[in-house]
């Protein structure tokens, strides 16, 4: 969608300088503004319920690649939230799938600095991945000692 600035008045005048052709805008009028601020929300609106599951689904992807998994968890991170604990367990078992260790202390580090001032919500993200952890075999940061570097 395109959103116009400027009401259905010629609004806008050409001038010519130089050989160059420009247009000159006028200041749009509080319909214009309204109208601009609609075209920011257009679309349709995803649930949390979705969200997650298409992160799920995003990581439980048999044939993610090492590419597919980094550019999931940066694109995941850049998110204004901490993600669930379902997307955390389906993005380190893909790390596992790809024997990438490394991406599995990323991941953990950046959903601790994610969690920012919020004291409670690393350890509870913690607690729900403990089964997920314990079966593949993956250490915290903090149990790697990598809190203390």
């Amino acid at each position: 969608h395109v959103c116009l600035l400027g009401s259905s008045d010629s609004s806008a005048s050409t001038s010519r300088v130089g050989g160059i052709t420009g247009t000159r805008h006028h200041t749009p009028g509080p319909a214009a503004a309204i109208q601009s601020v609609r075209c920011y929300s257009h679309g349709p609106h995803e649930t949390d319920e979705e969200f997650d599951a298409r992160w799920v689904t995003y990581f439980n992807k048999p044939d993610i690649d090492a590419w597919e998994l980094r550019k999931g968890i940066n694109t995941l991170i850049t998110y204004d939230l901490v993600p669930e604990p379902k997307i955390i367990d389906a993005a380190l078992r893909a790390c596992r799938r790809l024997n990438d260790f490394a991406s599995t202390v990323r991941i953990l580090e950046a959903v601790k600095d994610k969690a920012g001032p919020h004291k409670e919500i690393y350890p509870y993200i913690i607690q729900e991945l403990r089964p997920t952890l314990n079966e593949l075999g993956i250490s915290t940061p903090e149990e790697l000692g990598l809190d203390k570097v």
